[in-house]
């Protein structure tokens, strides 16, 4: 359906002038899906569409700027904040949001492993969803595999880890979203995911406490029923035991 525009009738698209983020909301809420602050909606956004969000994300975010009273035009240090602050969250900090899941390339377990490897210590990059202040640490990875479970590249547990960590976040949602991930391509016979992070919104801002850090841990499969196995795990974590 189109509407006529102009002295030359025109025809132009109903959604003209409709905002990106109001075009993409529409398609979540259509298809009932959840669109929190640690969700993916890389599915829900057309081609184009992310440049013309990052265009309104600058506009508002300039709005933003002009009420904490910065004169961004006399300010060149400021000058150009808004586009700035823009590229760095829809294209850096929180790309896990608006990117689609890296490709993960699979191995069959064809010599039936079926010992317990560890990867880490992977850096965490990412931001609390209640000021949006840096969440900074580092991940161990457990995994006990069997012969059905899928094996994967080393690299690819650290991009899956950007990949959970680029939104925000908070810590205990984001071990328990990066493990479900982890179960769900590799089907193992247990996972152990370990995260220990630094959180700005309490030493940047609040309490301004500076060494104080977060750690908390997901198990799952026979690392929830084996203590010993998950003894050997976290006594294998260098400054853990």
């Amino acid at each position: 359906m189109t509407q006529q525009t102009g002295s030359d009738m025109t025809p132009a698209p109903v959604d003209e002038g409709v905002p990106v983020s109001v075009k993409i909301r529409e398609r979540i809420v259509a298809a009932r899906k959840r669109f929190n602050a640690n969700d993916n909606i890389a599915e829900f956004i057309k081609p184009g569409e992310l440049e013309g969000l990052l265009d309104e994300v600058e506009a508002k975010m300039q709005g933003v700027l002009d009420s904490l009273v910065i004169d961004t035009e006399g300010d060149h240090n400021t000058h150009s904040t808004a586009r700035r602050v823009a590229k760095m969250y829809l294209n850096e900090v929180f790309k896990g949001r608006y990117a689609e899941q890296p490709p993960i390339t699979e191995f069959p377990n064809a010599e039936h492993l079926n010992e317990l490897m560890i990867v880490g210590p992977l850096t965490v990059r990412s931001a609390c969803s209640h000021h949006f202040c840096p969440v900074i640490g580092k991940i161990w990875i457990g995994i006990m595999p069997n012969e059905h479970t899928n094996v994967i590249g080393l690299s690819k547990y650290a991009r899956l880890v950007d990949w959970i960590m680029g939104r925000p976040q908070i810590q205990e949602e984001a071990v328990v979203q990066l493990a479900d991930l982890i179960m769900e391509n590799t089907q193992p016979d247990g996972l152990a995911v370990v995260m220990e992070a630094s959180h700005f919104c309490m030493s940047w801002r609040g309490v301004r406490e500076m060494d104080s850090k977060m750690i908390n841990s997901v198990m799952r499969g026979v690392f929830l029923k084996d203590s010993a196995l998950r003894r050997e795990f976290l006594s294998l974590i260098p400054g853990k035991n």
